[in-house]
């Protein structure tokens, strides 16, 4: 029986749980499968190391925020306060991540989990807390809030530009690993991405707005 303690163990785990969320989505991946591929035979390995599914899943995505924290802190720190630019340091440091195939399947992973950043209530989730993503974050807020968009406008669009590059990413991730032609080169996809994100994030903000058209109750 293969031992469930000790760094190697943690580590092997972690890289199968980044292979069975990625091909087996955040929902649909069985912990008993990411046992079996990292070699344990212990079904309780998941929780010594990590305390549960969860923990387990924030560890990967602690290890994924590690690397391209490492490429995008000196990008923010030459970004000036300008929306390409910040979104330039963004797409740049993301795509570091479609260099290999562990980054191309976290990138997979993470896009499933864009709605638990925390952007909309400003409580960033843990493992961004602290982190010069979250800086980023802030940043780009700081440059919505100075052309005059309202706080819960620029908040929810903020939020949708930031799930809109990683849904690119994750795609692009998935082409590469299942061998797939991408339309586009790389250099081209990355620097659309940029201009695309930038436009949604300095659209003007709508003149008006009608409200809901009234929808009949039906008979209770």
């Amino acid at each position: 029986m293969a031992r469930t303690s000790g760094p190697e163990t943690r580590e092997k785990l972690i890289r199968a749980a980044e292979e069975v969320f990625a091909a087996k989505g955040v929902d649909g991946a069985q912990l008993r499968d990411i046992v079996s591929l990292a070699g344990q035979g212990n079904p309780s390995a998941v929780q010594y190391h990590f305390g549960s599914r969860a923990g387990l899943l924030d560890a990967v995505m602690a290890g994924r925020q590690e690397r391209t924290e490492r490429v995008l802190t000196p990008l923010l720190d030459a970004a000036a306060d300008d929306t390409h630019d910040l979104i330039g340091a963004l797409v740049t440091a993301e795509a570091s991540e479609l260099g290999t195939d562990r980054g191309r399947r976290c990138l997979r992973i993470s896009a499933q989990l864009s709605h638990e950043s925390g952007v909309r209530t400003r409580t960033p989730h843990p493992t961004l807390a602290g982190t010069c993503y979250w800086r980023l974050i802030e940043r780009l807020e700081s440059c919505l809030a100075a052309n005059g968009l309202p706080e819960p406008l620029r908040l929810e669009r903020l939020d949708l530009a930031l799930t809109v590059v990683g849904a690119a990413m994750a795609d692009r991730a998935r082409q590469y690993l299942d061998g797939s032609e991408p339309l586009t080169s790389q250099s081209l996809f990355l620097a659309d991405l940029v201009e695309t994100t930038t436009a949604l994030l300095r659209a003007a903000q709508p003149r008006s707005v009608r409200p809901p058209e009234t929808i009949p109750k039906g008979p209770a």
